[in-house]
């Protein structure tokens, strides 16, 4: 099946540096899906946490309102969403945050399908050095280019 990126996190690749990645459904209505696929979903500041009851949420995940749906009342763009993993799965997880010192972070929203997928990565925080460096990588790269697109 063919992966279509509709949102990605790009802060979480600059702020953490990702050891696995894993792939979740994502629970979320007719007309969130609607918005979702012409584009709309921002994953700006959105993080997931995992309940005593082993629940995996996606908070500040932000969906807004689909302009064709005539029946939201009440809506609201940044509401929990459900995460849907395997037990197996979740509890893997929940040990390498626990032992390792990992974080769960969302890095892209996609459709596979029909469906609508997350993918999340077991990260580690960078140091501030390790930011610079990256910066500085990526100022060297740009000069370079530059310079080869001269001549």
């Amino acid at each position: 099946m063919e992966k279509k990126i509709l949102a990605t996190n790009s802060k979480a690749l600059f702020n953490y540096t990702v050891v696995d990645k894993i792939e979740a459904g994502l629970k979320l209505f007719g007309y969130e899906v609607k918005a979702v696929r012409t584009g709309q979903a921002s994953m700006t500041g959105s993080y997931v946490t995992i309940t005593q009851d082993l629940q995996v949420q996606l908070h500040n995940l932000h969906i807004p309102k689909y302009e064709k749906a005539s029946t939201l009342k009440e809506y609201h763009p940044t509401r929990s969403r459900t995460l849907l993993l395997n037990k197996r799965e979740i509890l893997k997880i929940k040990n390498h945050m626990t032992q390792k010192g990992l974080t769960l972070i969302p890095l892209s929203l996609y459709s596979k399908g029909a469906f609508v997928k997350v993918e999340l990565g077991l990260c580690k925080g960078k140091k501030k050095a390790d930011k610079k460096a990256v910066i500085k990588q990526r100022d060297i790269d740009r000069d370079i280019e530059r310079f080869l697109k001269f001549e």
